[in-house]
């Protein structure tokens, strides 16, 4: 199973791991810089040190010697922490005084200009040596100074450096992981309290929430959990007057049913019983068809969304419809014809609710339009993909044509046994398409034309 990443660990590991980064940069930076500012404070004492054994060289007659006495020796070796060694050399004559061991540079290292700084080994012990060329104007030879001298004073006061500089750094890193620490907390409890609010919410409480105290980069989350909590408000409310309404039109057929099978159940002679039984049977039938009606409309209901609508071809749709149809439409002598185009008009759509959406408004065009009147399907291509269904039927009022895709809503003196469904899963089926849904009288003097306007595709 993935675990869940802290949305805690991932600020602070985002603010954490620069700071310790930017921090680890700044030590580099610092030791390299103390560094060279250790070594050029004490490359000048020691330069300091070597020009000092340059008072002791002398010369007379072209002769070179080095008389250093042991009072000035002890001064220019003395030192609490480090030791100081030091080689004269001349040109001609060698080793004039000191160690011998002193390191020496590379000869074309050496231009006289000035000092040359070096490190080298000496006695397994690392040091800092430095050397000068020194001309004597009583004699051409050449005359090198060679100092080395152990670097424990440059290695303490670069620790002593480091440590000031380091200490204050880290114990200023702490307090600010301390402070990052209490301020993500702290900046994520409105989170915890706004999840505190919803779970102690029951079931039907959809209100929506409170957003004075969110941040304002929380606002899209909560706004888009508010936008949810609203559609399922309405959903749920759908639903319910959905199971009010079914509850309330089913009670009906329900109940005639039972009284006519009580009609039926007193009855001894089969001739008395047919009424009741014809009675029954028209009574199943309208149970039946609002059942239908009633499935269909919750199956287009926009709660249910997910339909993943598909290209099909409106004409063959509804050429093949009509074709249903045309018994039904033969029945009570009235002429269904369609008009379409060989070539195919795709439009984006579910294909049974498609069916189902014509299929009721025939269902309407044959139930109330005029006897051995006419109907006509059309399906056009300009300026949208509209399907159109006609009737020379004696029209709907106009006072009435806004109440007639309400559920369960009849014309008052209306003909027919419908429940007043059928238009209403018409509506539905449209907006669940997107599509417009126009209704307009043919003429003034009756017929009624339904257009369905779909979008292009």
């Amino acid at each position: 199973m993935h675990k869940s990443r802290s949305l805690k660990t991932e600020i602070l590991l985002r603010l954490a791991i620069p700071l310790i980064f930017f921090m680890s940069i700044e030590t580099v930076l610092s030791y390299f810089v103390t560094l060279h500012h250790v070594n050029v404070a004490y490359d000048r004492w020691l330069l300091d040190s070597a020009r000092s054994l340059t008072e002791g060289i002398k010369v007379r007659d072209g002769n070179i010697w080095v008389e250093l006495p042991p009072a000035a020796l002890d001064i220019f070796k003395w030192d609490e922490l480090d030791k100081t060694y030091f080689k004269i050399i001349s040109e001609e004559k060698g080793m004039l005084a000191g160690d011998k061991f002193v390191p020496e540079p590379l000869a074309q290292k050496m231009n006289g200009l000035s000092p040359l700084y070096f490190n080298d080994e000496m006695y397994n012990e690392p040091v800092r040596v430095v050397s000068i060329l020194i001309t004597h104007h009583e004699t051409p030879e050449k005359i090198f100074v060679h100092v080395a001298e152990t670097l424990n004073k440059r290695r303490g006061m670069m620790i002593d450096i480091l440590l000031a500089d380091l200490v204050p750094q880290l114990v200023l890193m702490l307090l600010v992981g301390v402070y990052l620490l209490a301020g993500v907390k702290r900046g994520l409890q409105p989170l915890h309290v706004l999840a505190d609010e919803i779970a102690q919410r029951t079931p039907r409480d959809l209100r929506p929430i409170p957003e004075q105290h969110v941040f304002l980069e929380v606002r899209a989350l909560t706004d888009t959990i508010n936008d949810l909590l609203d559609r399922l408000a309405q959903a749920i409310v759908t639903q319910e007057r959905f199971i009010t309404n079914a509850a309330h039109q089913l009670r009906t057929p329900l109940a005639g049913l039972k009284l006519q099978a009580e009609r039926a159940l007193r009855e001894q002679d089969v001739t008395a019983m047919k009424p009741a039984l014809v009675q029954i049977q028209g009574c199943a039938d309208r149970m039946s068809h609002l059942t239908t009606q009633l499935l269909i409309l919750a199956r287009s209901e926009p709660i249910n969304g997910g339909y993943e609508l598909r290209q099909l071809d409106l004409c063959t749709l509804a050429k093949k419809t009509c074709m249903d149809w045309v018994p039904k439409a033969l029945q009570r002598q009235m002429d269904l014809s369609f008009e379409g185009f060989e070539q195919p008009l795709y439009v984006q759509g579910d294909d049974v609710l498609l069916r189902e959406l014509l299929a009721n408004l025939l269902d309407n065009a044959i139930c109330y339009g005029r006897e051995h009147g006419n109907i006509v399907v059309k399906v056009e291509r300009y300026p949208v993909p509209i399907l159109i269904v006609e009737d020379d039927g004696p029209g709907i009022p106009k006072l009435e044509m806004d109440r007639i895709f309400e559920r369960f809503y009849r014309i008052p003196g209306s003909s027919g046994d419908g429940c007043g469904l059928g238009l209403a899963i018409v509506k539905e089926i449209a907006d669940l398409h997107q599509a417009r849904l126009e209704l307009n009288r043919v003429s003034d003097t009756g017929g009624t034309r339904f257009g369905l306007f779909f979008e292009r595709s």
